[in-house]
């Protein structure tokens, strides 16, 4: 299928997009780090998947999506425009749906129970698939945040590392809306001591990944060793006006 892009729509994604690489460069250079470290995620939830095209076309070449389904149309989509882009699910999934993404996704964000972690085992040994996950942490304590407790974390590891069919890559979190300058970063830094003192229990050569900071606080996290940054409003703008469709 002929790909017919809006080419507004590309220039508008391709500078946000450059931008955000520019933030990433500088944040890499005041850290001491490489560049090249940091996975940028576009997060195209809501958006009309004309949006993933065009910043897959502008260079992007990771997009999550929270909700499977609009992953899975997405996916059809780009598979019949013959794009290719690696696919993260970074949103809450539920066992149920989990069948639909096995061998679909990149890596699986957000596995906040060992029952899904299960779930996922068995679905990928029934495809002959490895699923890469990692393991959410609600490090911030809230109760509107999914996600293990920090002293939930190794018994979980106990629990899936064992299991088939599954690789797991390291942890993800998400900060809370800051009520005081400063607030993502210290949930960041707890979320890096974290993920370092379970690299040595893990003893696993897949644990690299920690999938930190959004367009409010990348900068933050990036300072505080995000190997992987879901990025949305900041690259495609705002999404208010699709929530409400």
């Amino acid at each position: 299928m002929e790909y017919d892009y809006d080419e507004q729509l590309f220039l508008t994604l391709k500078e946000r997009i450059n931008n955000v690489r520019n933030d990433i460069r500088s944040c890499c250079i005041a850290a001491g780090r490489d560049p090249e470290e940091i996975t940028l995620i576009g997060v195209s939830k809501v958006f009309p998947v004309e949006y993933a095209e065009a910043a897959v076309m502008a260079g992007l070449a990771d997009l999550g999506e929270n909700r499977v389904q609009e992953l899975m149309p997405k996916i059809e989509r780009f598979s019949s425009l013959d794009l290719s882009v690696n696919w993260h699910l970074i949103g809450t999934l539920q066992k149920n749906k989990v069948k639909y993404v096995i061998g679909k996704t990149k890596l699986i964000h957000s596995v906040n129970t060992v029952e899904l972690a299960e779930e996922i085992s068995k679905r990928s040994v029934s495809n002959n698939v490895t699923s890469r996950i990692l393991l959410q942490a609600n490090v911030s304590g809230e109760e509107s945040k999914h996600g293990f407790a920090p002293h939930e974390l190794k018994p979980a590891l106990d629990n899936i590392m064992d299991m088939p069919g599954i690789e797991v890559c390291g942890l993800m979190t998400m900060a809370p809306i800051e009520t005081y300058d400063g607030e993502a970063r210290e949930v960041f830094a707890r979320t890096r001591a974290l993920f370092e003192d379970l690299s040595s229990y893990v003893r696993n050569d897949s644990w690299k990944v920690l999938s930190m900071g959004m367009s409010q606080d990348y900068k933050s996290a990036i300072l505080e060793g995000a190997t992987h940054i879901r990025v949305g409003t900041a690259i495609f703008g705002d999404r208010s006006k699709y929530v409400s469709m």
